[in-house]
């Protein structure tokens, strides 16, 4: 969100890996190369500036052009890859449409640009054009209910100072969107190079998160619903400070379970492409449980959000992930009091402190 990090997705690291994935595709696409992931579809990676080093992006053949499926982040980097992908593994052929999965700016940052390129229309969730809409033009100041809420959270004043001066960074990553989009909604169907994909939609991790499937062969485009290695980023921003975003990500992996077969192919947002979408819908929904019990056993002292990342990490959080980390403690804090396992309470200085409800200990 705009109150939050320049990128907004999965960094959260699942101590228990799946079993039971496969990656049949091999070693990655270089910037501006690609690979055949299934019948009429690319796979194409670009680089992101962060330590989350990239991000997939994907072409499906639709006659004498392609659809693309998201667009990598606003970077000369990113505009390079396309430029020699476009040439190259895309033949010279035009972008017919392009389709974005939600409206992060590593997979909307370059939307307006291969769209006015080629004339083509943008197709995107409501709740994710217009969020990234408002975003876009959300360049400051700051506002004063963010200083609340990380306040709140536990910042000392300096970092609250840094993200002051920093606020507004989502434009940064993200070239002018189309003033106009069409609409994809659940259960709709895409025509793409005379083949059905069907949208599923998720939410948690942003709005109104699309995927597309197509069912003749079980291929997935997931986004960042669903990603082999890592978890989803789940967090709590400003703008909705009492959310449970990850309540709605937690309901939108029952979706997807009941309605995806095993042996659905997944092309996500970040990793490789990999069968086993089941038992990574299962460790996913187990790493979060596990954690959750960590934080509700860390909470029967009471803590800050700030105080709690060493029960969801697994890695220490530096100041390049600090606004992240806080956003999804915040997350997993909310679920836990929307459940009635955890309550806050304000003190004086504005600070939030949590502690579990089996715990009679009161906040300092």
């Amino acid at each position: 969100m705009a109150d939050g990090p320049l990128i907004t997705d999965g960094s959260t690291e699942i101590a228990e890996p799946s079993r039971g994935l496969t990656y049949p595709l091999g070693a990655p696409p270089a910037p501006g190369e690609a690979v055949q992931a299934a019948p009429g579809v690319l796979w194409m990676r670009l680089p992101l500036p962060m330590a989350l080093n990239h991000v997939n992006v994907y072409a499906i053949a639709d006659g004498d052009g392609w659809v693309v499926i998201d667009t990598g982040l606003r970077t000369p980097d990113s505009v390079t890859a396309w430029e020699a992908a476009l040439a190259g593994p895309l033949g010279g052929r035009p972008v017919t449409r392009v389709i974005c999965t939600h409206m992060h700016p590593d997979h909307i940052g370059l939307a307006g640009w291969l769209c006015e390129r080629f004339e083509a229309p943008l197709l995107m969730s409501r709740l994710e054009y217009v969020t990234g809409r408002m975003l876009v033009a959300d360049t400051g100041p700051a506002p004063e209910s963010g200083a609340t809420f990380f306040r709140a959270a536990g910042w000392e004043a300096e970092r609250i100072d840094r993200w002051r001066a920093s606020y507004g960074m989502f434009s940064k990553g993200v070239a002018p969107l189309p003033p106009s989009y069409l609409r994809v909604s659940a259960g709709d169907t895409l025509s793409i190079g005379g083949e059905d994909w069907s949208v599923v939609v998720g939410d948690g991790h942003s709005p109104e998160h699309i995927c597309l499937w197509r069912r003749s062969d079980g291929v997935l485009l997931s986004g960042d619903q669903i990603l082999p290695r890592i978890s989803s980023n789940i967090s709590v921003w400003p703008t909705e400070p009492m959310a449970d975003p990850l309540g709605d990500w937690l309901t939108s992996l029952d979706r997807l379970e009941a309605t995806l077969p095993a042996d659905t192919f997944c092309l996500p947002g970040h990793g490789e492409p990999f069968t086993g979408v089941l038992p990574r819908i299962e460790a996913l929904r187990r790493g979060h449980a596990t954690s959750l019990k960590r934080l509700e056993r860390t909470l029967h002292t009471p803590r800050r959000a700030v105080d709690v990342f060493g029960s969801l990490f697994a890695r220490p959080v530096g100041d390049g992930l600090y606004g992240m980390a806080t956003g999804e403690a915040i997350a997993h804090l909310n679920h836990l009091e929307a459940r009635g396992r955890a309550r806050r309470a304000r003190d004086a200085h504005g600070v939030d402190w949590w502690t579990a409800t089996s715990s009679e200990e009161s906040p300092a």
